[in-house]
């Protein structure tokens, strides 16, 4: 007779983080693992682990570590709970910054910017919590039922916005219409197989 034990796996987990992008991988690979052995869906983990590497990196890109005014010394937290409905929250706290944490309109070059964009596309719903000693959290809810589904809005981002269609070639100033290279009788396209055996 073998004898079967059970483990229960934690619904929630607390991390203290370095202050900075060494811990952030640590911190993605002990969620992911917590999480699948919670049984939460792929798809919520793999949002959940991307939200909480978006959070991790602001906090540490704006915000001061806890308990300290150094930037770059010290921890910030995260923390991730499942409650009994199945919702996960992700928080991550700092020692709070000169700003507040609100979503910016990056140019098309910018190297960052969109970090709290992609947030509030993944999230049900994300805020913003300050305590009395200056530590700032940002909460973000994470489910099944995302707040924008991209996939059947489309790649404008939402039904009011639909995605405009690519003219076709011809429509485009200063190109004729035209079907095949045939078309172009003075342009040599060699055959890249010439010579080959």
């Amino acid at each position: 007779m073998a004898l079967v034990v059970a483990q229960e796996v934690p619904a929630s987990s607390s991390m203290a983080v370095p202050h900075g992008p060494a811990g952030v991988g640590e911190a993605r690979h002990r969620m992911r693992d917590q999480l699948r052995r919670t049984g939460v869906s792929d798809s919520v983990v793999d949002d959940a682990v991307l939200i909480l590497s978006e959070l991790l990196s602001n906090a540490c890109r704006h915000g001061r570590p806890l308990g300290r005014t150094e930037i770059g010394d010290g921890d910030v937290r995260a923390a991730w709970r499942v409650d009994k409905a199945g919702r996960l929250t992700v928080e991550v706290t700092d020692g709070g910054g000169p700003t507040r944490p609100v979503p910016a309109t990056p140019s098309v070059t910018a190297r960052g910017g969109r970090g709290l964009n992609i947030i509030s596309a993944l999230a049900q719903e994300w805020g913003v919590r300050d305590n009395a000693s200056g530590e700032v959290t940002v909460w973000v809810l994470v489910t099944e039922a995302r707040r924008e589904d991209f996939t059947a809005a489309g790649p404008a981002g939402g039904p009011d916005f639909p995605a405009p269609a690519a003219p076709a070639v011809s429509a485009v100033a200063g190109f004729p219409e035209f079907t095949e290279v045939a078309d172009f009788p003075d342009v040599s396209v060699p055959d890249v197989f010439d010579g080959v055996d």
